[in-house]
């Protein structure tokens, strides 16, 4: 029987692959596969239960068997020939004026296949560049475009929090991000709050969201009205984290309080909650409704029977 799992290179090309039960692979394993022409190493990031929507478990490349130590002193020295292939990448296109900025080169385990990974702005016509470094490399290129955030998770660096890139080190699968999760995670909505390295929204926005959206549950939102030990006074700001909240009283002093020291005004708590239920359960207002139509229709038809 065959399993299937996700594999990731070590340029960070990642691909799912087919493997006998057998081979008994786990996470960070290396294995060698073969795809189409060529054979070549990744590390195992984890099982799937099943292939993408896109593809059969026949048509996926087959796992041979797990890297020995002659296989990866063949990585490595690859991994020396494609960093000594790149300044003839380079120059190719510089003298091409091609609109790209080469990331990375990736010889296969064989041989056969040089990858070289790019960034541009837009769609590149590389087909020149393919026949030029075929020539000058005497290898087949494959030329690969990749985003921005692919490109700093391979190049590595620091973040913004003092920690390494989370796309660089635990994270393997970038998920799609938005403006909302900034904003229910009380986050400024400036670029130099939410941006990552690359430029684009930082992935913890992603992977933190659901936290967040727990904390803020028996939270109180910003505007509210509340009762303090100071005094009468609004909900200027708050922190999820520390379960802090800052109150802005009439004479416009602002105070720091914990939300166990507050109590907020009876309407706007009946009100949160009663909108914290109808936007759990948006059909109670309908059933309602049609409830009370029914009742309606009842009394209406009795009436008409005297």
């Amino acid at each position: 029987m065959e399993k299937v799992f996700f594999l990731k290179l070590e340029n960070g090309a990642t691909l799912e692959v087919r493997a006998d039960e057998v081979l008994d692979l786990k996470a960070k394993d290396i294995c060698v596969f073969n795809r189409d022409f060529y054979e070549d190493l990744g590390e195992v990031i984890r099982e799937l239960p099943a292939p993408s929507m896109t593809s059969r478990i026949e048509e996926l490349p087959q796992v041979l068997r797990k890297a020995g130590n002659p296989e990866l002193a063949s990585a490595n020295e690859n991994f020396r020939k494609a960093r000594n292939a790149m300044p003839t990448v380079q120059d190719w296109i510089a003298r091409l004026n091609l609109p790209m900025a080469p990331v990375n080169a990736h010889y296969s385990l064989d041989c056969k296949l040089l990858t070289v990974q790019f960034c541009a702005d837009g769609r590149v016509d590389f087909r020149e560049l393919v026949k030029e470094l075929s020539r000058a490399l005497s290898t087949r290129i494959e030329l690969r475009q990749i985003g921005v955030r692919d490109e700093t998770g391979n190049c590595g660096g620091i973040a913004v929090c003092g920690r390494p890139l989370c796309c660089s080190t635990f994270l393997k699968e970038f998920n799609s991000i938005n403006v909302r999760m900034a904003k229910e995670q009380d986050l400024a909505l400036t670029p130099s709050s939410i941006s990552g390295v690359c430029g684009r929204l930082k992935c913890c926005l992603k992977f933190e969201h659901e936290g967040y959206l727990e904390l803020a549950k028996d939270m109180p939102r910003k505007g509210e009205m509340c009762n303090t030990p100071a005094g009468h006074g609004k909900i200027t700001d708050r922190n999820l984290l520390t379960r802090n909240v800052v109150v802005t009283f009439e004479n416009s002093v602002s105070r720091t309080f914990n939300v166990s020291e507050i109590t907020l005004e009876r309407g706007n708590h009946e009100n949160r909650r009663n909108s914290n239920n109808n936007s759990e359960n948006p059909g109670n207002n309908q059933q309602s409704k049609n409830g009370n139509d029914k009742k309606h229709s009842g009394k209406h038809g009795n009436g008409q029977q005297k």
